[in-house]
């Protein structure tokens, strides 16, 4: 069973930074796709990170590309996100998600392309 849960979520400053992660149990991490995604209230779950199996692709959104990275460690099944120069529009909920099937490029992003999720973990962005 695919289970995977966020942590490393809080408040924090414009400016600040961040680092979230996402534990990965019950399957090969190493073979799936994935991905960070966000949900503030009242707008749809966006798509702003994603990382390929080989662990060097990666793609993000125009709206954090240059502050965030995304990495990851197949050795500890551990997906990380450093979040930098946060700004106040930041503030989500976000959720990690993992598939076997990897979406394409143009598709990566794309939260229906993924059917493995976390429950969240809040950032709060205050200015």
């Amino acid at each position: 069973q695919v289970k995977l849960l966020e942590s490393g979520g809080g408040s924090v400053q414009a400016g600040g930074s961040l680092i979230l992660s996402c534990a990965a149990y019950g399957y090969a991490y190493s073979s799936y796709c994935m991905g960070w995604f966000r949900q503030a209230p009242g707008k749809e779950r966006e798509g702003f990170a994603m990382i390929y199996t080989d662990g060097e692709t990666t793609l993000y959104a125009d709206s954090v590309k240059g502050r965030f990275t995304i990495s990851q460690d197949n050795a500890k099944n551990m997906l990380w996100l450093q979040m930098n120069s946060l700004k106040p529009e930041d503030t989500a909920m976000y959720y990690c998600a993992a598939d076997l099937l990897c979406p394409t490029v143009v598709e990566a992003l794309r939260a229906e392309k993924y059917n493995y999720w976390g429950q969240g973990t809040q950032v709060t962005v205050s200015s």
